[in-house]
């Protein structure tokens, strides 16, 4: 045994931003440190993320082939499926329509910003299990959302 075998070696996270529309008023910086942090306060630091922002066109496609609804939506979430035989955490694809986004942020009365870091916030979750089928279920997503958001200085979206 070296001296150095005590070290536990960790991946940094790595929370990759794909703005597909090249939206210049998404602020990629701080939308990838803010993930990175809420995944760090989740304990999933290890973990591996893609954020893609996309047109409705392509969230439409999405939603009809994976949920079979043929119609918009703000965001959708993809859990990775590798076996678990490779050694990645990667927790998936959180995948955001930025034209849904900003029209639901104007009539919410909210900045684009942090609606799209809500969002954001909303699909990561999902990817760790959460969702908001069951009231019980849906109220411990709000509750955890609300608290992530408060720690960013992000009002509760939900008032």
């Amino acid at each position: 045994m070296g001296k150095m075998d005590h070290f536990i070696l960790k991946k940094p996270i790595m929370v990759v931003i794909q703005n597909s529309i090249n939206d210049v008023s998404i602020n990629e910086k701080n939308l990838k440190d803010t993930l990175q942090q809420v995944i760090i306060d989740l304990d999933k630091g290890e973990s591996e993320l893609l954020i893609r922002i996309v047109d409705k066109v392509e969230i439409q496609n999405l939603n009809k082939t994976y949920r079979h609804k043929d119609k918009v939506t703000n965001v959708l979430s993809f859990p990775s499926d590798l076996p678990v035989e490779i050694d990645e955490s990667i927790l998936g694809d959180v995948v955001i329509c930025a034209d849904v986004v900003a029209n639901e942020a104007k009539v919410q009365n909210k900045t684009f910003d942090h609606h799209l870091i809500h969002m954001a916030i909303h699909g990561t979750l999902h990817l760790l299990g959460f969702d908001h089928i069951k009231e019980s279920d849906a109220n411990k997503m709000e509750s955890l959302e609300i608290e992530i958001l408060e720690k960013i200085k992000i009002a509760n979206p939900y008032e």
